[in-house]
């Protein structure tokens, strides 16, 4: 009887191993859900001065959308490296706009610390709403979505960007 038993949960194991396996497969790794890109070009999002944007003035430029949040410390360190990315020649037609999911107060504070060179939005955590719908399931952060001049998803990034794998995504376009 001892055997049967444990035939019963080496099968029972087997199984759940296969199905997560499955589950995992079967999702895309990369979400290119046009509702979800048009409510974020849509989003009515303050900057750091009050003024409001929506992501769609930007339409027509390979954009990098960057999740992130002051006391994030991945989110911190890569910000140097987008400012680089940013004022770089290298790669025409590119707009990186950073997604603040934290208070307008900490944004404001770390933004008059460091210069950052390109638009940094606050969105609170209706962020983490705007990134769930973008594929980040895990709702990590930072959380980083490339999308090409017609406006649909080609990459989306989960945890501190690798700039070269960026690059190479960027060339690709």
């Amino acid at each position: 009887m001892n055997k049967k038993i444990l035939v019963f949960i080496a099968i029972a194991i087997l199984s759940a191993v296969f199905g997560a396996y499955v589950s995992v497969k079967k999702q895309p790794s990369v979400k290119s859900d046009s509702l979800a890109v048009e409510s974020l070009m849509k989003a009515n999002l303050p900057d750091t001065q009050g003024q409001t944007h929506a992501l769609s003035e930007w339409r027509g430029k390979v954009l990098l959308v960057n999740f992130w949040a002051t006391w994030c410390p991945p989110c911190v360190e890569e910000m140097p490296e987008l400012v680089d990315l940013q004022n770089s020649s290298e790669i025409k037609n590119l707009q990186i706009v950073g997604i603040g999911v934290d208070s307008p107060s900490n944004i404001q504070q770390f933004t008059k610390k460091y210069q950052i060179s390109y638009p940094i939005l606050m969105a609170g955590m209706e962020g983490t709403e705007i990134a769930r719908a973008l594929g980040n399931q895990a709702g990590g952060l930072p959380f980083t979505v490339l999308l090409d001049s017609e406006g649909r998803v080609r990459q989306t990034y989960l945890g501190r960007l690798n700039m070269n794998q960026v690059k190479a995504d960027l060339a690709n376009l």
